[in-house]
């Protein structure tokens, strides 16, 4: 079956591929129709990323669910790659990685290939890095998150020529571009990262590289061609796709972001959340196929889209 039809099946309205890029005058446009994405994609390498801050949730399954069920209903050939998201330090715990490998083994999602950790990459960002700052296009940032807060950074050590040192930050200039993509389930968007979120933070004032980046180089060396996630981090592709192109990506990956698992109505399913936790599910006699069949169902989705899902990876 075509992935546009098992696609639609899930419910999800897609467009095209939108692999396809040109560029014009700082404008990205992702927009090149691909009506057949098997003839044009050697072998669909997509992954699930989790963080070790905590313990897998619905929240996750749900996630794991389309990543999985898209690269195997892409064909022969397709891959899942599974990354250890630890670029945080402070908040990863070696307990957790346990727990959600154990986690996803027993709910049967297998990866291709071996797993890979962010924190053992430093090597790989720090030559990233080099790359941007041998172009001019870094510079060192005394500001602290409090300062900041969580809205745009307004460019405080922009100009203060900061030598790199220990205890400050490392940020990237983002001149002002429009971003166009087409989200495989949300249709066009555009975004304006510097006017978003400014001047993007490369490796924090403690020394850990961000999400932001490691995610990018990540994706790109990966050879990662699409990207499933939540509807969270929407407003991230934009910065995404404008720093992969200063790393040397020229075409970025297709993004398609679901939707999120609700605890109410403002608020996403957490780590937190014991009743949602894959763990506290098994621990009441939960089966994998009923996890699944939750995650599923609170997203609004038909068991019947997932059968396939389930009797290949079984």
């Amino acid at each position: 079956m075509e992935i546009q039809a098992r696609l639609r099946e899930l419910g999800l309205g897609i467009r095209d591929w939108g692999l396809g890029s040109e560029r014009a005058a700082r404008v990205t446009h992702v927009t090149d129709p691909i009506p057949n994405p098997q003839s044009l994609i050697p072998r669909l390498v997509t992954r699930f990323a989790p963080a070790p801050t905590g313990y897998l949730h619905l929240g996750h399954v749900l996630n794991a669910i389309y990543v999985w069920d898209i690269a195997r209903a892409s064909g022969p050939g397709a891959r899942v790659l599974l990354r250890i998201e630890d670029h945080d330090r402070a908040r990863s715990r070696p307990e957790f990685e346990v727990a959600l490998l154990e986690d996803l083994a027993w709910l049967r999602f297998a990866a291709d290939g071996e797993l890979t950790r962010q924190s053992e990459r430093g090597a790989v960002y720090e030559r990233a890095l080099d790359e941007l700052r041998a172009r001019g296009l870094t510079y060192g940032c005394e500001c602290s998150r409090t300062e900041i807060g969580s809205g745009r950074y307004p460019g405080t050590c922009r100009d203060k020529s900061l030598r790199e040192a220990p205890g400050l930050g490392i940020r990237l200039r983002l001149e002002p571009a429009v971003e166009r993509f087409d989200d495989l389930r949300l249709g066009r968007q555009e975004q304006q990262p510097s006017e978003q979120c400014g001047d993007l933070l490369v490796r924090d004032r403690h020394g850990n590289w961000t999400y932001q980046f490691a995610v990018v180089v990540d994706d790109w060396l990966q050879h990662v061609n699409l990207v499933v996630r939540g509807e969270d981090l929407l407003d991230s592709t934009g910065r995404q796709i404008q720093l992969a192109r200063l790393i040397g990506r020229e075409h970025p990956p297709a993004f398609l972001h679901h939707e999120l698992l609700m605890k109410n109505a403002t608020q996403k399913l957490s780590k937190s959340d014991r009743d949602t936790g894959v763990r506290d599910l098994r621990s009441k006699g939960w089966s994998a196929e009923a996890v699944i069949d939750r995650a599923t169902s609170l997203a609004g989705l038909s068991r019947d889209c997932i059968t396939k899902f389930l009797s290949s990876s079984h």
